[in-house]
């Protein structure tokens, strides 16, 4: 074999081994390649990582009574100072103190004294001058007596009487009486006392029904009317329902507050004038949701709400009012009757933001 023909092999053989080495570096690189990318996550797969998890739950609306609330004092419905029509001394005292009675009930006797005398003495003059009267009638008739003369008479037989109607008065008011069913709070007569006219004999307190009163503010008294419905809860630990009997229509001058009072049934007779009271007035029906304080936060303008999720799984925020509260939890109006409550994570996202959604309670949402 000469010269140029074993120079032209190995040219065509070094050729060929760089080929081929080109090839196997190719499909190195094709090797890299292909695992680099198979290490590296897809763009769903970085989207989803870069997602702030939160734990949501559905709820519903429900309805809900809203209420005013206020402080306010239990009051009797009736309490009068009975107090004498007529003069004399206390001959006998019929009830003591913390007495119940029944309207007509005698409290006292005052001593009659003189006045029986007097009385029969006035009868009697009636009598008299009934006979005068008709005597001078008759004269008349017989043209004995004048027109004048039985004027006369007839003004002294109209004085008799006058004078036995006022006994009669005074004599029925020697026995003093209650005037309506009720407890003696307070008496303050006793035995041998000299009574004036309008003095003070006992105080009557009517127990059944029962008042609880309070002041509200000019903020609130709009939403209440006579006939609505209330439920008071006593210090002493009792409670009771009432309606509305009397809304003031002039506030007080130094609280800007009107008086309500509330009548509650006393058949038992255990209320008492004076024990703090806290009331509570319906007013009207909304639906609102029950929700922990934890989810309530605020907006850039300071607006109270709570987060939610939306159906495309996207953070809003919705206003809320609370209108109630409990040591469990709040009362939120003003929102969707159904919604997804964000209630782990909300301070950590913001309106718009896409979250990864953990719900609580997963489940169709009607």
């Amino acid at each position: 074999m000469n010269k140029s023909v074993v120079t032209a092999l190995l040219i065509a053989i070094g050729a060929g081994a760089w080929i081929v080495s080109g090839q196997m570096d190719l499909l190195a690189d094709g090797a890299d390649t292909a695992s680099a990318e198979s290490a590296q996550p897809s763009a769903a797969e970085e989207l989803k990582e870069s997602l702030v998890a939160v734990r949501a739950r559905r709820i519903v609306a429900e309805p809900r009574i809203l209420q005013v609330v206020v402080r306010g004092r239990t009051e009797a419905v009736r309490s009068v100072d009975i107090k004498a029509e007529t003069e004399g001394r206390i001959a006998k005292v019929e009830v003591a103190e913390g007495t119940r009675v029944s309207a007509g009930d005698v409290l006292v006797r005052v001593a009659a004294e003189e006045r029986l005398a007097q009385h029969a003495e006035t009868v009697a003059l009636v009598k008299q001058r009934e006979i005068e009267f008709k005597a001078a009638q008759s004269l008349k008739q017989k043209g004995f007596r004048s027109e004048t003369s039985v004027a006369a008479a007839a003004a002294n037989l109209d004085a008799a009487r006058a004078s036995l109607k006022r006994m009669d008065y005074e004599l029925s008011h020697l026995r003093i009486k209650a005037p309506f069913d009720g407890v003696v709070e307070t008496r303050y007569a006793e035995l041998g006392d000299f009574l004036q006219v309008g003095d003070p004999v006992a105080r009557i307190v009517d127990e059944d029904p029962f008042l609880v009163v309070a002041q509200v503010s000019e903020r609130d008294i709009g939403k209440l009317e006579v006939g609505g419905t209330g439920h008071a809860e006593l210090i002493s630990g009792d409670a009771m329902d009432g309606v509305i009997r009397f809304i003031a229509t002039t506030a007080d001058p130094a609280t800007r507050t009107f008086r309500v009072e509330l009548e509650v049934p006393n058949e038992d007779r255990r209320l008492r004038d004076g024990i703090t009271a806290d009331i509570r007035f319906q007013t009207e029906t909304v639906m609102a949701h029950f929700v922990s304080p934890a989810s309530l936060t605020l907006d850039r303008e300071g607006r109270i709400g709570v987060r939610c999720i939306d159906d495309d799984g996207y953070v809003r925020f919705w206003p809320a009012k609370v209108i109630g509260d409990s040591p469990d939890g709040v009362w939120l109006a003003g929102l969707p009757d159904r919604l997804t409550l964000v209630t782990v994570g909300q301070e950590f996202v913001r309106a718009g933001d896409a979250v990864e959604v953990m719900l609580e309670n997963p489940g169709p949402t009607s």
